[in-house]
């Protein structure tokens, strides 16, 4: 079995703005369809909760066009935020999982910052295996995610088969943590999805972000392909070593850094010059 190409709507985000989308959603379809990519990321950018429902069939439909899945969803605002507001999701997961049903997708994204969420997590892992969908925690500055062994540890503490991990290299750098193949091989069993972007921490970086675990922190985004960041090559063969059949996401930001339309034209051929993609 081998991987498959996921391209995120977040490449027509800029870093710090997740709220508005440079193109619409078919126009990145079609980039995502050009370039032989398997599925789309959905965020609230282009479609969320919020979104109604007609227009949530539309953009399936838009997608359907072109061969595309939806390999995980995002479906408000908090959550890629990364606010306390992000973890009110778990309370009322039932509107985020009707999303995913309408998108066809069978993966959410989810926010954890204190310990209560825990038990709130379960509540809505319950939910959603009722429903055939999973729920997942992304690496993340500011969670329960900001350290491997915590990321390896929560998901054992909810103890459901349908609550796994994103594993993202970048976030667990910025935090001091290590990233590479025994980390991998330590999320295995926990692992289903992977989110790729890339950077350069150095103190005069153009963007800063807070961490839990080490301040902050400031670095300046650079593409995936770029070397003098995030070392993808060993990434990419640890994925191959441990059997890892799920999506890999191009997860970057490019707004204000690249177009989208080289984001995902590059970041692929990139991607698939490292690793067998399911074709």
């Amino acid at each position: 079995m081998t991987m498959k190409l996921s391209l995120s709507v977040r490449v027509a985000e800029k870093f710090n703005a997740k709220r508005e989308a440079s193109i619409p959603l078919e126009e990145l379809a079609d980039l995502a369809a050009a370039e032989h990519y398997h599925a789309v990321c959905m965020r609230a950018s282009q479609v969320g909760i919020h979104t109604p429902l007609e227009t949530v069939k539309e953009k399936r439909r838009q997608l359907d066009q072109r061969g595309l899945a939806v390999s995980m969803v995002t479906g408000d605002f908090p959550i890629p935020e990364n606010t306390p507001e992000g973890t009110q999701a778990l309370r009322n997961i039932t509107p985020y999982l009707d999303l995913a049903d309408t998108l066809g997708a069978d993966l959410l994204r989810i926010c954890m910052k204190e310990e209560a969420d825990i038990r709130w997590a379960q509540r809505a892992a319950d939910e959603a295996g009722e429903r055939g969908k999973r729920l997942a925690h992304q690496c993340h500055t500011g969670s329960l995610f900001e350290r491997v062994e915590d990321s390896v540890l929560v998901p054992e503490r909810v103890g459901r088969e349908n609550f796994g991990i994103i594993y993202e290299p970048a976030n667990l750098e910025l935090c001091g943590e290590d990233y590479g193949a025994e980390v991998i091989k330590r999320f295995e069993p926990f692992l289903f999805n992977v989110y790729l972007q890339n950077q350069q921490i150095k103190p005069d970086g153009e963007v800063s972000i807070d961490t839990w675990t080490r301040g902050e922190i400031r670095f300046d985004q650079i593409p995936i392909w770029e070397d003098g960041g995030i070392s993808l090559p060993p990434i990419m063969s640890a994925l191959e070593e441990i059997g890892y059949a799920g999506y890999v996401t191009v997860h970057q930001a490019f707004g204000g850094l690249k177009g989208p339309q080289e984001a995902a034209a590059r970041s692929a051929r990139y991607l698939k010059s490292l690793a067998q993609f399911e074709q």
